[in-house]
């Protein structure tokens, strides 16, 4: 039985993660990034594409712990086992790395005795090759072209091959404990030094402890905000401080359908509301970090900006299927890399500019070429904000003009006219982008809107909604309270609601994104209708439903892509930062506006 998306848990040291079930499997691991090829892909496909278990012996993959949880406030996973002879605590965790990732696994014994099982298999390159396995030193190292793992237990327990496994069999008793450290390093360097894993998890403990101690965050279900916070740390890439959108790849919008796409990048549409939720919170060096990934990655030809770049800023993304895998609950295809990238979304210039000035109202070190930058998007955007384009859901049907493009065009140009005036002695013309601001304004409640209904649509001359019209509460396009505004509120959440939640835009009948079947209600949207609500004086309904977005989070606290509603289940890429980064936002807005009386 394969397990749902929340049952898993995510650890990670930064640079990479991997995906922990109740069951007391990792199913999911990328080695040495988190876009490198995975050496357990089960989540992907079974057993057999690589997992590494450890749980009571005679239980089967079916059988889940009795409860789990994280220590404090930190990314190590405790998972107990209570069994028939006693109990026992799995401890399961990534060292922020020197050089080679560690993954650590420390098995003690709480009460009596427990016979354990530890079934390692490991298929490098998504699951697709199994590697040479023999022994040195007292390790069982795997290697493959250019990966190489090393296995070791301390104190050492005896392990054997079987079916291309590596299986370990011993007892842990009150007090005793063995630990098993996972290296990984690239086949032709030496073997990394040693790490001591009780003293490395001591460490990341205190890593954790000192990080969450600068959290600024004293509001209301701050436990939920620190959780999604962390999450948030742990899919930052700490070499270059980008951050992925999840972990995972092809995890489906709907089981069984094609929805399925890698998200193991780093998309330019979630930063004004990422530095938004680290800035709240008072993480002002993760937001200049993400603020100078994002000056790096968009430099060049303003005509040539992606809508997304790799960890270091990569541009090249090719969309490639992976037929070996049959996909999470045969959902298929399997796919590494996404094709969107090629894509063109005018709302990503809009972004930008809006993430740079959050950045210097924040008091960020402003950078000498920032201002120069924003002004080039400017001059391209001046005249292309006119042209269609696949919009913010990246939609793989005909290009539109997308509403939520063109208000973004009008951020752009807005922003750009607040810091000249803020700011005289920058160079720029602030006439000239007040008339461009006009123009878009103008055209978007002209062509944008449908006054019968009393809403913006998705674009123009469609009588389709689009969640992301919510945002016009967020961006300043029209006051909060504009009759306008009210109606698109009311129009997205009737129209495009389901069961209280929301779904990005309608998938039936000739769908805008080009693509067959169905998806969940989209998570990060929902958070936006709380903050649409609590803007346009509906608090009461805003706290209602930020309750229960609260409650569709796993046991440890995460958020995937979607939720099912009908099913009562989590879809989509996991653990996914958009929708934590809506959690965090809609906290703060919640707790200013309480403060605000």
């Amino acid at each position: 039985m394969t397990p749902r998306i929340e049952d898993y848990a995510l650890i990670g040291d930064l640079q990479t993660g991997a995906l922990v079930g109740r069951n007391g499997s990792i199913d999911w691991l990328c080695l040495p990034r988190f876009d490198s090829g995975a050496c357990f892909a089960a989540l992907l496909g079974d057993a057999d594409n690589g997992h590494w278990r450890i749980a009571p012996r005679g239980t089967d993959s079916a059988e889940t712990c009795t409860r789990r949880a994280y220590v404090d406030e930190s990314l190590v996973l405790e998972t107990f086992w209570e069994t028939r002879t006693g109990t026992v605590k799995v401890t399961d965790f990534m060292p922020q790395r020197d050089k080679a990732p560690d993954v650590m696994r420390i098995v003690e014994g709480v009460s009596g005795s427990v016979d354990m099982s530890s079934v390692l298999r490991l298929r490098f390159d998504f699951g697709s090759v199994v590697p040479w396995m023999r022994r040195s030193h007292g390790h069982r190292v795997a290697v493959a072209g250019p990966d190489s793992v090393w296995l070791r237990s301390e104190p050492p327990v005896k392990t054997w091959g079987q079916q291309f496994s590596t299986c370990s069999s011993f007892t842990v008793k009150e007090g005793e404990s063995v630990a098993f450290v996972l290296t990984w390093h690239a086949s032709h360097s030496p073997r990394p030094k040693l790490i001591d894993p009780y003293r490395a998890l001591g460490h990341t403990l205190e890593d954790w402890a000192k990080w969450a101690a600068r959290c600024t965050y004293q509001g209301p279900h701050r436990r939920a905000v620190m959780r999604s916070l962390i999450t948030l740390k742990a899919l930052t890439y700490a070499p270059t401080g980008g951050i992925v959108a999840a972990l995972t790849t092809s995890l489906p919008e709907e089981i069984g359908g094609v929805r399925n796409w890698d998200y193991r990048y780093c998309w330019l549409r979630d930063s004004t509301l990422t530095l938004g939720a680290m800035i709240s919170a008072g993480y002002l060096e993760e937001a200049r970090q993400w603020r100078d990934w994002l000056l790096r990655a968009v430099a060049g030809d303003p005509a040539d900006l992606q809508i997304m770049y790799g960890l270091a800023g990569e541009r090249r993304l090719p969309e490639t299927e992976l037929p070996w895998l049959d996909g999470y609950e045969h959902s298929r295809p399997v796919r590494t890399g996404n094709a969107a990238v090629q894509q063109r979304q005018l709302d990503v210039y809009g972004e930008v500019i809006d993430s740079l000035r959050v950045a210097r109202d924040a008091g960020l070190d402003d950078k000498p070429h920032a201002w120069n930058l924003q002004l080039s998007l400017l001059g391209f955007l001046e005249s292309a904000w006119r042209e269609p384009d696949e919009g913010l859901w990246e939609i793989r049907g005909e290009r539109r003009h997308f509403v939520h493009s063109k208000v973004m065009a009008w951020v752009a140009a807005d922003r750009a006219v607040r810091t000249l005036e803020e700011n005289p002695g920058l160079p720029g013309d602030a006439d000239r982008w007040r008339t461009m601001r006009d123009a878009v304004h103008a055209e978007v409640c002209e062509r944008g809107y449908d006054p019968e209904r009393n809403t913006f649509t998705q674009s123009y001359g469609s009588r389709e909604l689009d969640a992301a019209a919510l945002l016009i509460v967020r961006t300043g396009f029209l006051p909060c309270d504009d009759p306008r505004v009210i109606g698109t509120v009311d129009a997205v959440r009737d129209e495009l609601g389901a069961d209280g939640l929301v779904r990005r835009y309608s998938t039936e009948g000739g769908s805008v994104d080009g693509l067959p079947g169905d998806e969940g209600a989209f998570v990060v949207c929902s958070f936006w209708l709380v903050d649409a609500l609590l803007r346009t004086g509906r608090r009461q309904e805003a706290e209602k439903l930020f309750e229960r977005l609260l409650g569709l989070r796993n046991d440890v606290g995460l958020l995937a892509e979607e939720y099912d509603p009908v099913a009562g289940r989590q879809l989509g890429n996991f653990p996914q930062a958009f929708s934590h980064i809506g959690l965090v936002n809609s906290a703060v807005d919640l707790m200013l506006d309480d403060a605000a009386g």
